[in-house]
């Protein structure tokens, strides 16, 4: 993987077929088109943080709906663990299955761990035209997106409330390279290169 690899404020989503529980799929980022997308990657049903994730996603539906943002998560869990999760979390979101780790990897710079392969906690935050606004790529099991840091993401680019924004569209800061604390696009990445070889 070499840093192009990597997608940046201003890039376009790659196109990703996701398959849900019960034979349907969804096509990111076409059928986000016209919101606002959050799409996660997380490492599996048996990882405790994203279990945390994806319940606080689910409880900040009302919220993100607010901010006219849709949420879709994905794994390479199969299909009957993913059915499990669902229910377990009361899910509401599209929750996708069976993932092919590498051809995620290698369409979006999500990290993978070797054996056995799974992607690494990965959220991405799209405009809607499928364009990147925000990408966090974590190399283990924490650094991830939070609802609420979404939520008032989204919120500010849409220039609400606009005393905050100047009454400012969106697309006015889209491609800007400045982000919310944590580690993302707009941070130096070379330095997580190394961490790719050596994670458990």
């Amino acid at each position: 993987m070499t840093d192009t690899t990597l997608l940046h404020p201003g890039d376009p989503f790659p196109g990703l077929i996701v398959k849900l529980p019960g034979g349907r799929t969804i096509h990111l980022p076409g059928d986000l088109a016209g919101r606002f997308g959050v799409v996660l990657f997380y490492r599996g049903a048996w990882c405790p943080y994203c279990n945390a994730q994806l319940s606080a996603f689910q409880r900040a539906l009302a919220g993100l709906a607010d901010v006219d943002a849709s949420v879709v998560a994905l794994s390479v869990d199969d299909e009957a663990t993913t059915r499990d999760l669902i229910a377990r979390h009361g899910l509401r979101f599209p929750v996708g299955h069976s993932a092919d780790a590498a051809a995620v990897a290698d369409a979006t710079g999500a990290f993978v761990n070797p054996s056995p392969p799974f992607l690494q906690s990965t959220g991405f935050v799209l405009d809607p035209d499928g364009r990147v606004i925000l990408s966090v790529y974590s190399s283990g099991a924490i650094g991830r997106l939070v609802p609420q840091d979404v939520i008032g993401l989204i919120g500010y680019l849409r220039g609400t409330p606009a005393q905050q924004t100047g009454g400012a569209p969106w697309h006015r800061h889209r491609m800007t390279r400045t982000s919310p604390a944590g580690r993302s696009s707009s941070a130096p990445l070379k330095t997580l290169k190394p961490d790719r070889e050596r994670l458990a």
